[in-house]
């Protein structure tokens, strides 16, 4: 979820990042049609020029959804609305609402009941908890469980439906609870349902996803059905599932692989279950890290070639397939939300910036005033978690290795300076870079007793984690994801959600703010299905800036918020549309 990529110089290519050491067996009986294709040709790559005009144009489904949005903004509407407004925009959420109560998603024929052979399951660490049955919220309260592994149990949905690996389906009617108080305040997912459900864009399309399943992303999910396509889905985060959302999807006839607390080994064998390899043929990928991507690029070659588009929301995932198009190894078109203005700007600044202290109190009680803290880079993600932590009092250090980053932080009124300069004294380490070990064996060995460290990034590499896992050190699990790493003079620190996404995994996050990421995500996948043969080759696209300023617009009645319309002269001087776009594409918000 970090910006700073030019801290990626340093690591390996994406291609050679290392896969388990060993893998749950392929989900297919014809093993021979999955790795009969080794080799791939190298597609020549395209031009930033070619990217940057194919990315202007969109699909003529959402061309008229732009027109009709584009028509409220013309004084004729602008009056129809005034004397409509409050009566047709609850209509159309009220209904949307409405719709979705209904929404009854056909079982799919085909049944996964198979399991591929066993290969050994290995936990993720001796750190995992015992009792990791407790939670933060109420959605993933599991305390009625059992400890049986979910790949052990065989569970079905009150209309027969298998296909699907969940904790507890039981759960079905309190996750759907969670998703229905999330559609409060997603509106914009709820009026796309109502726009574009007639027109079903999404007929045809199988869309393998590998998100972080909450009841936000569960109204994603919900929606892309809505639209016509069928969906599998994974979870991109060991800790962050809501296991009652999960079964809500379930329940309603969605292929879920997810459980919240999955070793290692469980996450892979959910990832390969969901791509259903052999009897289901994805078209369309939405990931959150590039895992499924690269599961997919790795382990079923002929399958990922065959994809008609791939949407990426991470930094982490956007990396790896910038990397595999500068090898000439991309060869489906991929769309960057992470790089979207409604991406950064919202879900990596607002969204971080309040979810840090939800995250932090939840696990530890800490009070912030007085306490000094380090956050690992000022990208988007750190701006966030620097301006609420200074917010309440604490003594907010940077690190960068940007210097325009840096800069931005000095003028911020923050002190940029190096970990190691003040690692023996602080309270707090937080990273959110998106690199690999940021915070090194060295710096941990270095921290006071009691020091937390915790990540905002999306992956769990920022942390050196391997040098804490020595036969010296002792880990001491306190509370679910909160452990003790203990040194042997007594020494210990305070570490959180074993280094993976502090806030998804320990808390929750603001639903509004996910209704903007979600939207785009939407409205990527509808432009790469829908777009016309040969406007996207193979390369990684940014989102057009009329779909980031139209996402923008359909959230804005949520705060009864009028939007100045330019004259004719006024737009005619400014050289552009009165419509918009009103930036240019490298117009830095």
């Amino acid at each position: 979820m970090a910006e700073e990529k030019d801290q990626t110089e340093t690591g390996a290519s994406w291609e050679d990042l290392p896969l388990p050491d060993e893998y749950p067996e392929p989900y297919a009986e014809d093993r021979a049609v999955l790795n009969g294709e080794a080799k791939e040709d190298a597609p020549a790559a395209t031009t930033g020029e070619s990217t940057k005009d194919q990315s202007a144009k969109c699909s003529p489904n959402l061309h008229q959804m732009l027109k009709a949005a584009e028509s409220r903004r013309t004084p004729q509407g602008r009056d129809r609305d005034e004397t409509e407004a409050s009566e047709s925009e609850t209509e159309v959420v009220a209904e949307a609402r409405k719709t979705d109560m209904q929404i009854q998603f056909t079982d799919q024929k085909q049944e996964f009941n198979k399991r591929p052979a066993k290969t050994g399951r290995r936990s993720l660490s001796h750190s995992i908890s015992q009792s990791s049955t407790d939670s933060y919220g109420s959605v993933c309260s599991d305390s009625s469980e059992d400890e049986s592994s979910p790949r052990d149990k065989q569970q079905k949905s009150s209309k027969g439906f298998s296909d699907f690996c969940i904790k507890n389906i039981k759960q079905a009617d309190f996750g759907r609870k969670e998703i229905e108080i999330a559609q409060q305040e997603m509106p914009a997912l709820m009026v796309l349902r109502k726009r574009a459900g007639g027109e079903k864009p999404l007929a045809g399309a199988k869309v393998l996803g590998c998100t972080h399943i909450t009841a936000q992303t569960a109204v994603l999910i919900e929606t892309l059905s809505a639209l016509g396509a069928q969906c599998r889905w994974a979870a991109c985060n060991i800790f962050s599932t809501q296991n009652a959302v999960a079964a809500a999807l379930a329940e309603r006839g969605i292929s879920v692989f997810a459980w919240r607390e999955e070793s290692e080994d469980d996450f892979w064998w959910c990832i390969d279950r969901c791509v259903g390899a052999g009897t289901w043929q994805p078209n369309m990928i939405l990931d959150d890290g590039g895992d499924l991507t690269h599961w997919l690029y790795k382990k079923h070659p002929s399958l990922f070639k065959r994809l008609k588009g791939i949407v990426e929301e991470s930094v982490t995932g956007i990396y790896r397939l910038y990397q595999l198009s500068k090898a000439g190894k991309l060869c489906v078109p991929a769309m960057n939300v992470n790089d979207s203005v409604t991406k950064q700007k919202f879900d990596n600044l607002y969204c971080c910036k309040e979810s840090i202290l939800d995250g932090l109190k939840r696990t530890t009680d800490v009070m912030f005033g007085g306490k000094q803290v380090v956050v690992c880079g000022y990208g988007e993600v750190g701006k966030g978690c620097c301006a609420a932590l200074k917010a309440l009092g604490a003594i907010v250090y940077v690190t960068e290795v940007d210097p325009i980053c840096a800069l931005q932080a000095c003028m911020d009124g923050f002190r940029v300076i190096k970990l190691s300069e003040v690692v023996r004294q602080v309270d707090m380490v937080i990273t959110c870079t998106g690199n690999k070990n940021v915070v090194g064996g060295e710096h941990l060995d270095r921290m006071k007793n009691g020091c937390i460290v915790c990540n905002m990034g999306h992956s769990s590499t920022e942390i050196d984690l391997a040098s804490l896992r020595t036969a010296e050190l002792r880990w001491e699990r306190v509370r679910p994801q909160v452990d003790h790493v203990i040194w042997p003079d007594g020494k210990r620190i305070v570490l959180l959600a074993e280094g993976r996404l502090l806030n998804l995994s320990c808390s929750t996050v603001p639903s509004l703010v996910l209704s903007i990421t979600t939207t785009t995500q939407a409205m990527a996948l509808i432009e790469l299905y829908s777009a016309p043969e040969g406007r996207y080759k193979q390369d990684v696209y940014l989102l057009p800036k009329k779909m980031d300023e139209f996402v923008a617009s359909i959230h804005l009645p949520t705060f009864d918020a009028h939007v100045t319309e330019l004259t004719d002269e006024q737009a005619k001087y400014l050289g552009i549309s009165k419509h918009g776009p009103f930036k240019p594409s490298y117009y830095r918000y």
